[in-house]
């Protein structure tokens, strides 16, 4: 079951620290993670744990204690969902750099066959979308179509079509660019409603290492926490606290970046 803010209140957690793509950026999220279990926030991670970092099976094993501990969750990346079906034989394009870097990794650990085991039922049981209040959380790009749906529960297992294709894709020209991945648009935030704040991944828009805010004329807005995390960059998070008073309970000042 998702959790709800009465849920997570009743549990006795005071707020949510909202975690940006990882990619194999263990020792950054072990501190998320740490900082998180002091203060007392439920942590939500918004997908691609996974690929490029130096240590992706560290990353696998964290999310899995926050799971087991009721302490958190991550959402569904395209990255993870490509993970997964590397475990079980699907075929798939691998980078060097990239998954082949998990893969290798997880081959090498000494635990790393139930870690991959556990990577296929967690990532396939992953949520697409969730909304907690007045903040939505999506790996990739929302649309308002998913404040009406529920994401399957079997997203992770499927191939990822209609919203969940956008949820861990984004929004897409169907043209490649230069670095030879899809041009992605940001057409969607203007499909916030006002009040509604969107935390996603997936693209690092950022120009100064910090998450980047984007806001429309409707009232909504939504915040990039994707900042390089495994690839030269740091790790990104914000804190919402539950009884922040002001529309979404974002701060400048709970940014907080840790380098890899």
């Amino acid at each position: 079951m998702s959790p709800t803010l009465e849920t997570l209140r009743a549990a006795g957690f005071r707020g949510l620290r909202v975690v940006g793509d990882v990619h194999g950026d263990a020792r950054g999220f072990d501190a998320a993670i740490a900082g998180a279990e002091a203060a007392g926030l439920f942590v939500v991670q918004l997908g691609d744990l996974t690929d490029h970092g130096p240590d992706n099976p560290g990353v696998l094993r964290a999310v899995f204690a926050l799971i087991d501990a009721g302490r958190g969750l991550f959402l569904l990346g395209n990255h993870d969902h490509k993970l997964r079906r590397a475990l079980i034989g699907d075929a798939v394009r691998v980078e060097k750099a990239g998954l082949g870097r998990t893969l290798e990794q997880l081959a090498a650990a000494p635990d790393g066959t139930a870690v991959s085991a556990r990577a296929v039922t967690e990532i396939g049981g992953a949520p697409a979308w969730l909304r907690i209040g007045r903040w939505f959380f999506v790996h990739a790009a929302f649309h308002d179509a998913m404040l009406q749906h529920a994401p399957p529960p079997d997203a992770g297992t499927a191939r990822p079509e209609g919203l969940v294709g956008r949820a861990i894709f984004g929004q897409v020209t169907g043209r490649v660019g230069p670095d030879g991945f899809p041009i992605r648009l940001v057409g969607w935030v203007d499909r916030i409603p006002a009040g509604l704040t969107v935390l996603v991944g997936h693209d690092n828009r950022s120009r100064d290492g910090r998450p980047l805010t984007m806001a429309n004329a409707r009232g909504g807005r939504a915040v990039f926490l994707d900042t390089g995390a495994g690839k030269g960059g740091a790790l990104a998070w914000l804190d919402l606290p539950f009884d922040q008073p002001d529309a979404d309970g974002w701060q400048a000042d709970a940014v907080t970046a840790t380098q890899p």
